[in-house]
């Protein structure tokens, strides 16, 4: 059974170590061995973490044969986005220039899953500067999807994505600032939580320079697991706060019961909707219907207008912040994808950067009151499937991802927990759907993914795909 623990989720780990079933070197050597056999061919774990990590078991090991206090993810095998700060480790973003640049102290969601228990076994890869939906920089390489290698494993969370799909670790770590968590769940027909923001203390101990407003209002810390009940735990322990955090709320885990009426929202506002996307949120809402969910076809207000508010944003500051930066140090492919996007999307001025700030704030109080009528709403997690790698480096590629991504950016402008799950099948990729509620109940996401993943079945581990 020793070899065989890294098929198991995070919860089964757990009380297997806990109960003195399995030890946590046990748990941690199966993990490695399973990277060292799958990891070549999808590159998803770019920095490794062997030695370290059977040390850190040994010492839970240790720690349990004392009769010490176990924290919940005692023992469990995680995995890191190489974005965010690591003691020891380089925080390279997927950038050459950065590939020394180790950081002396573990940023709060590095800290928070090590305090819960955690056992990181390896950093996961992205795109340069994390800014596409194709994990592929000219420092680590490209990630396959191990469903389909000719299409891409997600962006910027690729690597966790495929990680998780394919058994390397329990919990991956991602951010999420226009679908950077939920975008590769769906990729890699997995499970990816966003959550509200503030949520999840988020910062790098290392930052040198003030982040953009963008950046400070839509980036959040998530999780990518295989089972949703993985994700409810993975939240816990990531949402443990940090008192230099400007954002961060201590809001409860659970909140009070609310009726449970749900908006589905069949559409790629203002873009174009594959139809397997469309199926996949009507089929999640035959499953919600069929366990007592009230479920209608309805249309929160402006979503387009939203979509249009994250582009306003981006274009008239993340972008001229990072486009230079991109120029300078970023890869061929990174360096063209900007361009394109900058091309389709261009600066419109201050003028519409501060009007865009200010409709945010209007569009967040409209979802909430929406949200009083119905608490869930339920949107295709993208408006197509995977693209082939590379499609975003030509204007044409580009005006296609950008029509894809749309839908994506309206948890980010609105502040919202979005759960992404796998629903349907199309060919060997996975349609999906995310599940927005309102601030701080990500567990009324959980819960309605959970009905959902009980008709659809819990996703296990895969094997790389290799035509």
């Amino acid at each position: 059974m020793a070899s065989e623990l890294w098929r198991m989720d995070a919860v089964d780990q757990a009380r297997l170590i806990r109960t003195g079933r399995a030890s946590a070197r046990e748990a941690v050597a199966s993990s490695l061995a399973r990277l060292e056999a799958v990891n070549p061919q999808i590159n998803a774990v770019v920095q490794f973490m062997a030695e370290e990590a059977l040390a850190a078991a040994d010492a839970a090991d240790a720690k349990q044969a004392r009769g010490e206090a176990l924290p919940p993810l005692h023992g469990v095998p995680v995995t890191i986005k190489v974005n965010v700060d690591q003691v020891g480790y380089a925080t390279t973003n997927g950038v050459v220039a950065f590939k020394d640049a180790v950081a002396k102290e573990d940023a709060p969601v590095v800290a928070n899953l090590r305090a819960a228990g955690g056992i990181i076994i390896g950093r996961t890869n992205l795109p340069a500067f994390s800014m596409r939906v194709f994990s592929d920089n000219a420092l680590h390489g490209r990630t396959l999807n191990p469903l389909d290698p000719t299409v891409s494993a997600g962006g910027s969370s690729g690597g966790a994505g495929a990680a998780t799909a394919t058994g390397i670790g329990a919990i991956a770590h991602g951010n999420d600032i226009g679908g950077s968590v939920r975008i590769p769940a769906m990729y890699n027909g997995v499970v990816g939580l966003r959550p509200s923001l503030g949520r999840v203390a988020a910062f790098n101990p290392s930052q040198q320079v003030a982040r953009p407003f963008g950046s400070q209002m839509m980036a959040v810390q998530g999780p990518h697991t295989r089972t949703v009940r993985d994700c409810r735990v993975a939240l816990a322990a990531m949402a443990k706060g940090d008192p230099r955090d400007t954002r961060w709320v201590d809001a409860p885990l659970e909140g009070p019961a609310l009726p449970k009426r749900v908006a589905l929202v069949v559409e790629n506002p203002g873009g174009t909707l594959h139809p397997a996307q469309a199926e996949a949120v009507r089929t999640a809402g035959r499953h919600l219907a069929a366990a007592g969910y009230e479920v209608e076809e309805v249309s929160p207000p402006n979503l387009n207008d939203i979509v249009e508010c994250w582009m306003a944003i981006g274009a008239n500051e993340l972008f001229p912040a990072l486009l230079p930066r991109m120029r300078q140090l970023g890869d061929p492919d990174g360096i063209a994808s900007m361009e394109t996007w900058n091309q389709l999307v261009p600066p419109s001025g201050m003028a519409r950067f501060l009007q865009a700030i200010a409709e945010r704030d209007l569009f967040i109080w409209r979802w909430l009151e929406f949200m009083q009528t119905r608490q869930l709403v339920v949107l295709p997690t993208m408006g197509s499937l995977a693209p082939v790698h590379g499609l975003d480096t030509t204007l044409e590629g580009q005006r296609q991802v950008l029509d894809q991504i749309r839908v994506s950016l309206i948890a980010p402008v609105l502040g919202l927990p979005s759960l992404a799950v796998p629903v349907g099948r199309a060919g060997r990729l996975r349609p999906g759907v995310q599940i927005m509620a309102p601030r701080f109940r990500e567990d009324l996401c959980l819960e309605a993914g959970e009905v959902i993943e009980a008709a659809e079945g819990v996703v296990v581990p895969v094997e790389p795909f290799r035509g």
